[in-house]
């Protein structure tokens, strides 16, 4: 058994990974507690859309890109979703590589107009956004735009976070301000869990870990409830299994220029 002086499994303070996850316990306890309400009304969002050839668009940025990930692209998720990211801009849209080193594009609200259009989003499209602080500009202007085109939205955010921070949006306002749905990620204000020694901060950030949870959870009640009515959802296989490449290009011609997979 490994001493408690190494973070072995008998300590349960300080900084550790059995502090850490100590902490994490309850906290994923507590997004669980969703599953009856939020995580059922994103659910049918979800299900509506697939069902009318709609696509899960996913968006998150920073460390919130995480999200997106987990519900586009992922073996044993939904084919018809589809990640945006700031890179669009670049790789998609024409503009210059050094837009993507600066350190405030996430907080910039100019280029989301520009990024929706590169999504090729459709009317049946319903709309995840993720962010911790929920507060960025170029996560509430696509919030913004997202709900001008009359797109379901579902945020994932901390609503702690959120509730101790002002907007750095010209509007004013948040990513709740425009959801249909909140999934609260239950990530405490500045994300991190455990303190450092002698007042040195914070350490230890827990929304990535959620927000997977989060993702997870809605995929698997929109599986259930196709799989319940006797429908075949259209999943991926990993790409890692024989058989996996020609079964997802198959799935994923249906949705030919709505889904696309960049780096």
């Amino acid at each position: 058994m490994a001493s408690s002086k190494h973070g072995g499994s008998g300590e349960t303070s300080g900084v550790s990974a059995q502090s850490y996850v100590n902490t994490l316990t309850p906290i994923l306890a507590a997004v669980t507690e969703q599953i009856d309400g939020p995580i059922q009304q994103a659910a049918d969002l979800m299900t509506e859309s697939l069902r009318a050839d709609g696509v899960i668009q996913a968006f998150g940025s920073g460390h919130s890109e995480a999200l997106a990930m987990e519900i586009a692209g992922r073996a044993g998720g939904l084919i018809a979703t589809n990640r945006i990211a700031l890179r669009d801009l670049v790789l998609l849209g024409g503009e210059p590589p050094e837009l993507l080193r600066s350190a405030e594009l996430e907080r910039d609200p100019k280029y989301s107009r520009k990024l929706y259009e590169l999504s090729a989003a459709r009317p049946g499209d319903v709309f995840v956004i993720a962010s911790n602080s929920g507060v960025n500009g170029s996560i509430v202007e696509l919030a913004t735009v997202a709900k001008e085109h009359g797109h379901p939205l579902i945020a994932i955010t901390s609503l702690q976070h959120t509730n101790g921070m002002d907007s750095r949006h010209p509007s004013g306002k948040k990513l709740i301000d425009f959801a249909d749905v909140v999934l609260d990620n239950n990530a405490p204000y500045g994300d991190s869990v455990l303190d450092l020694p002698d007042g040195g901060g914070k350490v230890c950030a827990v929304s990535s870990i959620t927000a997977a949870l989060i993702a997870q959870m809605m995929v698997a009640e929109v599986l259930r409830r196709m799989t319940d009515a006797g429908e075949t959802p259209p999943v991926y296989l990993s790409a890692n299994i024989p058989g996996g490449d020609e079964h997802n290009h198959a799935l994923e011609a249906k949705y030919a220029g709505r889904i696309r997979r960049t780096a």
